[in-house]
């Protein structure tokens, strides 16, 4: 795991893609580019992603461009989309993935403890990381509750959305996120199990996924959305008008993605492309920090679209900060977990 450790300044303009709400059914994509299919000259083919939901836009993206390649030519894509541990159980119990890009780690080794992906799978320079953001306080437009910072979100009348922690890894960064806050302030683990409280009293709104809760915040529940930043970005490049606050404090959010042992191998090609400088510009299109150098793309909807990304004063990590997932899980979410307590004490499970 990495710290975003480079200012990046984006200038050149992104194409919208539709903000689609796209359920655990698959999806038949098509990605044939170029003459594939048109006279038989390359071979079709079909792969299965199996996702969460946020990152989808960046996906559509990135395989758009990549069936201009060789290997991208012929390609049909069949989704599904939905919360992160359920896609992942989902995968485990059978359903068929070529391609998995969930929200956390965990929901990748599930997958390798079921022998679904190889062990190796986060060996190479990104350690499995292929899409990159960091979390966000979305207020509706004008900032009329006047929020920008984590404490603003925990004052009484202010309500809160999130996703539900049981069900989404978008939720597990989010609340890490506001922890993780106070004690970069300086404040003690008992201050900052005192704010999960004020939080989950806040809370009008735990929706089962990330996406879910933006469409909630959407229609009009609640003062203030915690989301990603490139969810807050997409939503604005589809025409919402309400605003996001980048906070002094924030946690660095990583996202794995890997190919099953039995894939077909065009599905190691996509991933081993979206890792280009091309394809992370792709999601950088749609709002993604980008894992790779410096790039030359303008980002819609974002508060600054020719340096959409600015630097975070204090940008946590899950490696850094919290031990990593495993220790994270236990601590916070497990049956004895600080959230979990804590959610059964404000009656917000």
């Amino acid at each position: 795991m990495r710290r975003l450790r480079t200012t990046i300044t984006l200038a050149a303009a992104a194409a919208a893609t539709s903000l689609v709400l796209t359920a655990c059914a698959p999806t038949a994509v098509d990605g044939s580019g170029g003459d594939a299919g048109g006279d038989g000259s390359v071979e079709p083919t079909t792969l299965s992603l199996v996702g969460f939901a946020v990152p989808k836009a960046g996906n559509d993206a990135a395989q758009e461009l990549w069936a201009e390649t060789e290997d991208g030519q012929g390609v049909t894509w069949e989704t599904s989309y939905g919360p992160s541990g359920d896609q992942s159980r989902a995968v485990a119990d059978g359903l068929e993935a070529d391609y998995v890009h969930f929200s956390l780690e965990g929901d990748v080794t599930r997958l390798v403890d079921a022998g679904i992906v190889a062990e190796d799978w986060n060996a190479g320079e990104h350690q499995g990381i292929v899409s990159q953001s960091v979390v966000v306080l979305v207020v509706r437009e004008g900032n009329p509750k006047n929020i920008r910072t984590w404490e603003d979100i925990v004052q009484p009348g202010i309500e809160i959305v999130t996703p539900n922690p049981g069900s989404s890894g978008s939720a597990r960064w989010n609340i890490l996120a506001g922890w993780g806050s106070v004690i970069a302030n300086g404040g003690t683990e008992e201050d900052a199990t005192e704010f999960l409280r004020k939080f989950f009293t806040n809370a009008v709104a735990l929706p089962g996924g990330g996406r879910d809760a933006t469409t909630a915040f959407t229609a009009g529940t609640g003062d203030v959305l915690i989301s990603y930043e490139n969810e807050a970005i997409l939503a604005r490049q589809n025409g919402e008008t309400f605003d996001y606050v980048v906070p002094d404090q924030t946690l660095l959010i990583e996202n794995p993605a890997a190919v099953t042992v039995d894939a077909d191998p065009r599905a190691q090609s996509y991933l081993d492309f979206v890792l280009t400088p091309e394809g992370q510009a792709a999601f950088a299109s749609k709002g993604f920090r980008p894992l790779t150098g410096d790039l030359d793309v303008e980002v819609e909807g974002a508060n600054d679209p020719s340096e959409p990304f600015p630097a975070v004063p204090t940008l946590l990590t899950i490696a850094d900060d919290f031990g990593g997932w495993p220790a994270a899980n236990e601590k916070f979410f497990g049956d004895e977990g600080i959230v979990t307590k804590v959610q059964t004490e404000t009656g917000k499970q």
